[in-house]
């Protein structure tokens, strides 16, 4: 029986909701609106704009390109960064809709606002070119208004476009070594409309940004909150502008009042200030928000806007931990990329909500965003919830470009420090990621690269001085930023995960202050192992736990797991349980993030089990909870859970008889072992001993179907989990035929397994062959999801493997391959 993900209360879980419906409203403006609907999409270029907008003759085979409906968000590589046999699209796509544009405000503002498009973006009202964008994740602004009012003179709004505004965008993300991120990265780089576009109205006298600075004492005991107000160029210097603001408490009461004016002025301009006493502090626990109400002008012609800020106070203690609001807080992370199985970086809304209420549930308190900015709805989830944030331009891999590059890269830095400004989340601001790999221009200078990153340290400082800068793994810049992670891969890339705690604390003597992100390993999700640890008798200890260049390849070089291992889910719980529980013992720590949350696609990791899937998150793509998932909520919640370690292993294997393990990943203070239906004892967990924090058994299996079931006490509460799969004694050759079978069908979608077996028909339980699933007739396999059950390509997990597909009964045929194996053949 599969339990629930967060075995919690009912109203803890409608808390959750409310939260997170909270958190992700946006801080918008007067009247926006999705453009969600109604679009076109052609892959590829145009010959010029007039082919988006030119009159289309009905059925006629010449009215070329073909255009096909989408909606948005909406990514050129929704399946193709997943395709096992094709490189990922890079190069330009175009989309278009039409507008029905009614501005409310006499003399007021159209404007088209992107949350982020990929990677540089043009726009066009009919032909007429009316902005451009360099960068796919900071949010900007196009102002349509002049470009709106002039085509509406037109004869062809009238009788071509009946009264509506075209609307043509160009998206790009051709290969260019000028522009960051690298194509190096370990990432796709996605093209498209993949965040929200909206349409936006604004009064004549508006404000384009609002920047609120909340702060508080180390003790908490007196807050104090600045303001202050960016015109847009369009409102001229030295207008005078009535400014109201209210400042309301978490429960809506107002705490503080100001009414005055201000006069309009390149940069940001300065409100007014408040102090409040005893503030209602902001951190994980309690991630309490206070509204700053902010009114610009009079009467109707009047722009409003929200924002939601949050006190606290923040300290990297040098050579120590981290503090907020004076108390030490171990941060407890993990990674988050914008990426999902079906829509690549196109995620909507309601996903986004779902991954981040998952990592919540985990027991997550720190994220660090991987590589670049994410959407608003991310970073106002982040503060409704309570997960602190490191957040980074996309200076990711390659070395150093030139002008142009550089100019990006603080612009980009400029925008995601003035965008994100306000949020209460936000701890560190990243200059960028591995910057000492090498290998997209003929020169790599390590001065030239320190002399760049010092410049963005200080823009950092200079935009705002309230928060901290970090890198990741460039160790001859390392005194640059404030905070800095060296590269540690304790029994993945390098060495022995009983290394972790001693190479940790030789890097933390190097710097001033520390922060441990990435770390972790690959496993493939339904992969389950006996004997996990076989590959670390290859590996002698102390010889370090750093990456270096070619660890990610599965073939050449030393011994190492991520070469040796088998991928197995097994593995990466005992490699997790031993990092999480050596973390429970190292007081100096400030935090460390596991690499990453959700398996992502990468165009650099073609021959993974799952191709060009980086394999390393604690749930799949989609995202299904691996095993491992269920390790971290055992060390980091406290509502009562427990999970017997094995829920996607339904064939076990070894001698009659023989002990096997059993272990219970739960954070309750104690748990009962049942294997059918006997007691085999209570347990009181005990986090150091390794695994599972002592909630483990050696137990016999009966040959066959067993069922082993747990139950776990905290206090006076009790939770329960059971599992049930069969034993198998038989030993087995070499893999020599192979089976598909139909093994359910719901919900309009038909699943096949295939299996492998040797020569006398014993499955193959260790078999990890590649398999490609193939479809002939009516129907459509769901694959190119970047998933163990939804790729169809994938190495066995076990001996077996899944996919689903959509069937016509009588007219759709399945077929399973291997290499140097029949061909299995399924008629549905």
């Amino acid at each position: 029986m599969r339990k629930p993900l967060f075995p919690c209360q009912f109203l803890q879980c409608l808390l959750l909701l409310v939260v997170c419906c909270l958190g992700s409203r946006p801080a918008s403006a007067q009247q926006q609106t999705r453009l969600n609907t109604g679009w076109e999409y052609v892959r590829g270029d145009l010959g010029g704009i007039w082919e988006a907008v030119r009159p289309a003759v009905a059925g006629s085979p010449e009215t070329v390109p073909l255009w096909t409906p989408v909606t948005l968000p909406h990514c050129f590589n929704a399946l193709d960064a997943v395709d096992p046999d094709v490189n990922y699209y890079q190069g330009p796509g175009w989309y278009r809709t039409q507008l029905a544009v009614q501005n409310p405000y006499a003399g007021g503002r159209t404007l088209l606002h992107f949350e982020g498009a990929g990677q540089k973006t043009e726009v066009y009202i009919h032909t007429t070119k009316v902005g451009s964008h360099v960068g796919g994740y900071d949010e900007w602004t196009v102002d349509i208004t002049e470009a709106v009012a002039d085509f509406q003179k037109t004869e062809a709004y009238q009788k071509q476009f009946k009264g509506k505004i075209p609307l043509s965008i160009r998206c790009d993300n051709s290969r260019d070594l000028e522009m960051i991120p690298s194509d190096l990265s370990d990432f796709n780089i996605y093209g498209g409309l993949y965040r929200y576009l909206n349409l936006t109205y604004e009064p004549a006298l508006y404000a384009e940004r609002l920047m609120a600075h909340a702060v508080t004492d180390a003790a908490g005991k007196t807050g104090a909150l600045s303001l202050k107000i960016a015109f847009p160029a369009i409102v001229p210097a030295g207008t005078a502008a009535p400014v109201t603001v209210r400042l309301l408490d978490p429960r809506g009461k107002a705490v503080g009042q100001y009414r005055g004016s201000v006069r309009a002025a390149a940069g940001e301009v300065a409100v007014t200030d408040f102090t409040v006493k005893k503030p209602q502090l902001w951190s994980p626990e309690a991630p309490r928000q206070y509204a700053v109400e902010v009114t610009v002008g009079e009467g109707k012609q009047a722009w409003h806007q929200t924002a939601l800020v949050g006190f606290r106070h923040i300290e990297f203690v040098e050579k120590g931990p981290f503090k907020l609001n004076g108390q030490r807080l171990l941060l407890r992370g993990t990674h988050r990329h914008e990426d999902h199985a079906g829509v690549a970086a196109a995620m909507t809304e309601p996903m986004i909500r779902q991954e981040m209420r998952l990592m919540k549930q985990m027991g997550v308190n720190f994220i660090r965003l991987g590589h670049y900015q994410q959407s608003r709805i991310v970073l106002n989830l982040c503060d409704s919830l309570g997960i602190v944030v490191w957040e980074e331009i996309p200076w990711c891999r390659g070395g150093l470009g030139g002008p142009v590059y550089q100019a990006q890269a603080k612009r980009m830095m400029t925008h995601m420090v003035q965008q994100h400004y306000n949020h209460p989340a936000v701890i560190i601001w990243g200059l960028g990621n591995e910057n000492d790999w090498p290998n997209d221009f003929p020169e790599f200078d390590k001065q030239k690269i320190r002399a760049f990153m010092t410049d963005l340290n200080d823009l950092a400082h200079q935009l705002d001085a309230s928060r901290y800068t970090a890198i990741r793994r460039c160790d001859f810049a390392k005194d640059i930023p404030d905070v800095y992670s060296p590269s540690i891969w304790a029994g993945w890339y390098r060495g022995i995960y009983t290394d972790y705690k001693a190479v940790t604390e030789e890097e933390f003597k190097q710097v001033k202050r520390f922060l441990h992100v990435e770390w972790g390993g690959d496993s493939h999700a339904g992969r389950h192992s006996e004997n996990p640890d076989n590959a670390l008798a290859k590996i002698a200890a102390g010889q370090g736990a750093d990456e270096r260049s070619g660890d990610a390849s599965l073939f050449g070089g030393s011994a190492r797991v991520s070469k040796d291992g088998d991928w197995s889910e097994t593995y990466l719980c005992n490699l997790v349980d031993w990092h999480l529980k050596e973390q429970e013992t190292m007081p100096w720590l400030s935090g460390a993030a596991y690499w990453p949350f959700k398996d992502f696609s990468t165009p650099v990791r073609p021959d993974n089990p799952v191709p060009y899937m980086n394999q390393k998150g604690v749930v799949e793509r989609d995202f299904t909870p691996k095993e491992a998932y269920y390790v971290f909520q055992s060390y980091w919640t406290t509502v009562p859970m427990a999970h017997i370690y094995g829920h996607s292993w339904p064939v076990r294997w070894g001698e009659e008889s023989e002990l096997k393990l059993v272990k219970v990943y739960s954070n309750c203070e104690r748990a009962e072992l049942f294997v059918n239906g006997k007691s085999y004892g209570l347990k009181t967990r005990a986090s150091q001993d390794f695994p599972a924090a002592g909630l483990h058994w050696r137990v016999p299996f009966a040959t066959g179907a067993n069922q082993v079931r747990v139950v776990a006490y905290q206090g006076k509460q009790r939770v329960e989990d059971q599992i049930s799969f069969r034993y198998q004694t038989e030993k087995w050759t070499a893999p020599a035929r192979l089976t598909l079978t139909k093994t359910a069908d719901a919900n309009g979608l038909v699943t096949v397994e295939a299996q492998l077996f040797d020569a006398q028909g014993v499955p193959c339980l260790d078999a990890a062959n590649w398999l490609r699933f193939s479809l002939a007739g009516e129907g459509r396999l769901h694959d190119d999801l970047g998933t163990s059950s939804g790729s169809s390509k994938v190495q066995a997990y076990n001996g077996r493997a899944i996919i689903r597909l959509e069937a016509t009964p009588g007219q759709t045929t399945v077929a399973v391959q291997s290499p140097g194996l029949p061909t299995a053949v399924l008629a549905l």
